[in-house]
Formats: C-alpha cells, sequence, structure tokens
C-alpha cells in the first residue's frame, strides 16, 4: 500500500485493488510442484533399498528438492501478490515486479470500452480475462485471468463515469460553507460609489475555450445525455454556455 500511495496524484483514491486468480500462482510454481512430487516418489523408493550409501544419497536428492521447491514457490507468491491491478478515481494501473517495479497504467478518460470474458471453469472459480480498449497505442489492454473480473469491470465503468460528470460540469460541486456570523448591512451608497459597487458585483465573464475544447466537452456530454445522466435540456444549456465561450 505504501508504494501505491507514491503513485498517486493529488486527490486521486484507489477505489478497488485485485490479484489474479491463484491458478496463475500454481501454474507459474509447477517447477516447485513437481519437485515436491519427485521427492515423495524417491522416498517410497528408499524405504526398500537395502543400501545404505544408496540410500543416504537419495535422502540428500530429497533434501534438495524439497529445499530448492519452497525457495521456488517463496519467490512466486511474492511475484503474484506483488502483480497487482488497481482501479483510482483517475486511472487503471498494473504494478509488477518484487524488486525492480513496473508500473503502466492507462486513463479512464481514454478508456473506449471493456471485453469480458469469461469462460465456464471461470465462472465457477470467479476469474476471467478483461480487455481494456483505450484511445492510446499504449496501456494496458488485457488482464489475463482476474479474480471477480466484473466486480472490477463495473468498478471501472463507475469511476469512468463519475470522471465524465466532473469534467463536463454537470456533477454537483459541494456548496461554501456557512458563515458563523452574517456582516452587518452596509452604508447606502448613491452617484459613482453605487456604479463602482454594481460593476464589482457583476459576474466575470466565462473564460474562453478553443474550438477542440469545446467539441471534446460537447463529445462527453452527448454521451452523458444518451445515458440518461443528464436531461436533454440541461445538454441544451450546456452547449449553449460551450458556444458562447468561443
Amino acid at each position: 500500500m505504501a508504494y501505491l500511495d507514491n503513485l498517486l496524484a493529488s486527490g486521486e483514491q484507489p477505489l478497488r485493488r485485485e490479484h489474479q486468480h491463484w491458478f496463475v500462482l500454481a501454474a507459474s510454481a509447477r517447477y516447485a510442484i513437481l519437485a515436491w512430487i519427485v521427492a515423495i516418489v524417491l522416498l517410497f523408493v528408499s524405504g526398500g533399498i537395502s543400501n545404505d550409501a544408496f540410500r543416504q544419497v537419495i535422502g540428500f536428492v530429497v533434501l534438495i528438492l524439497v529445499v530448492g521447491g519452497l525457495l521456488n514457490f517463496a519467490w512466486q507468491v511474492l511475484r503474484w501478490q506483488n502483480e497487482e491491478f488497481v482501479v483510482t478515481s483517475r486511472r487503471v494501473l498494473e504494478t509488477q515486479g518484487v524488486v525492480n517495479k513496473r508500473v503502466v497504467d492507462s486513463s479512464l478518460e481514454k478508456i473506449n470500452d471493456a471485453i469480458l470474458t469469461e469462460s465456464f471453469f471461470g465462472r465457477i472459480f470467479g476469474f476471467g480475462d478483461l480487455e481494456i480498449l483505450t484511445a492510446s497505442e499504449s496501456g494496458i489492454s488485457r488482464l489475463r485471468m482476474l479474480r471477480q473480473a466484473d466486480d472490477f469491470k463495473r468498478t471501472m465503468l463507475d469511476a469512468k463515469h463519475e470522471l465524465e460528470l466532473e469534467l463536463s460540469g454537470a456533477k454537483p460541486m459541494p456548496s461554501p460553507a456557512l458563515r458563523a456570523a452574517m456582516p452587518s448591512a452596509p452604508a447606502p451608497r448613491t452617484g459613482a460609489a453605487v456604479g463602482d459597487a454594481a460593476a464589482a458585483a457583476a459576474p466575470s465573464p466565462a473564460s474562453a475555450m478553443s474550438a477542440d475544447d469545446v467539441t471534446r466537452t460537447l463529445a462527453s456530454l452527448a454521451d452523458l445525455r444518451d445515458r440518461g445522466a443528464i436531461s436533454a435540456e440541461e445538454y441544451e444549456a450546456k452547449k449553449a454556455d460551450l458556444l458562447r465561450r468561443l
């Protein structure tokens, strides 16, 4: 968790963390498992051998196989634990490596679609393959044998939707805190003082936007309207406001 905290930007929050299924760990530790099986077979074979010297050699071989298998298995467990997939409020991250770390991430706003593939055994044991289609060539493309892949996909799409609402301005912002005490009423002003006060109280004009920014924002708003997140009236009002900024 401490390493992940160093990767997060200001205000970015982790929403879901997941590993690959333990079947992946078992496949990676296949040599350790094979060494243990051979050690067990040698132990049974050595029971029927009367030659003490030969039995001693078999005992050393069994010891090497058991210890070597334990070391290999421990290393594979560390690799499996350190390969993690994380959904944050801004990105999807994949972290790898025990000593040397490698981090690949895909921005939520660049994700176009996600394809979930679950086999018959995947539905039974709770894993699946998740393919993420992004607008960029780099980034996470396929999460293989991911535990609870359907929940991971749902969390990722929900986070993308929340980010789109925030970027389009459709998501309501928190209201400012109320003052503990109201200021006393100002003395009435006349003439130039009234004009200066009115000019100061008038809202500043909206900042200008480029045509590309307006086009991208309108595309996001249209997608939100099609999903039913905002009404058609809200879309038209926001569209008119954006066109005025050109």
